[in-house]
């Protein structure tokens, strides 16, 4: 009787054991799929660590420009404050935005250091000065600080002009049509992707091509012409 009493208490003990083990195994098990779910959601909202040789944007929307690198005319001087240029990533390209400097007989380079000032907020990717030249302030993957809610999906050009009408003379007209041009092929765009900064928010900007549509009209023109030649 000892005997049989002995063996269920065995049998009871090792069905105790595999109990434990089962629920071990169910333990490691759930843990394993939480990392699993907490990896992918980093992969997913990270911008991810390149050095680990992982391709962690896997399943970002890939960003729709052929190269992020500009053209030799461009004079890459990016901003580096921390307020005006905020380094957020852009998924998509989906127009390009033409301002004008408002600040009448600037420069460029005027424009750009402004950019980089500590107490400034605002910035452009590209600003096209009066003698023609063009200086990248913000890589074509960030977001730039010019256009309000369409800074998420869009290229901004600030454009300086000699007087107070905003109309851009002929060097600074050409280099506009030229980089507006670039940036639509680059990013399978067309001339009726371009678009002001008052089709956007209603402000008069830049103000030259608000104030005659037609010029507007002659502008997309000379840049789907210019687009025709890539």
């Amino acid at each position: 009787m000892q005997q049989f009493e002995m063996t269920n208490l065995e049998r009871l003990n090792l069905k105790r054991k595999a109990a434990k083990k089962r629920r071990k195994r169910l333990l490691i098990i759930v843990v394993v799929v939480f990392v699993f779910i907490l990896c992918g959601l980093f992969v997913i909202f990270s911008g991810g660590d390149t050095s680990t040789g992982i391709n962690l944007n896997i399943f970002k929307k890939e960003l729709n420009a052929k190269t992020l690198q500009p053209p030799e005319y461009v004079d890459e001087q990016l901003i580096h404050n921390g307020f005006a240029r905020t380094g957020v990533k852009i998924n998509e390209i989906n127009n390009i935005v033409i301002h004008y400097v408002g600040n009448p007989g600037t420069t460029a380079q005027n424009n750009r250091d402004y950019f980089d000032k500590p107490d400034t907020t605002v910035c452009s990717h590209f600003v096209i000065g009066l003698d023609g030249e063009i200086i990248q302030c913000v890589p074509l993957d960030e977001k730039s600080n010019a256009s309000n809610n369409r800074n998420i999906d869009t290229i901004s050009i600030e454009v300086c002009h000699p007087d107070a009408s905003g109309e851009f003379n002929d060097a600074t007209y050409d280099a506009l049509v030229k980089l507006t041009a670039w940036l639509c092929d680059n990013s399978d765009l067309d001339h009726d992707d371009v678009i002001r900064h008052y089709d956007i928010t209603g402000k008069v900007c830049p103000k030259y091509f608000v104030d005659n549509e037609s010029a507007w009209y002659f502008f997309k023109k000379d840049v789907q012409l210019a687009l025709d030649k890539y």
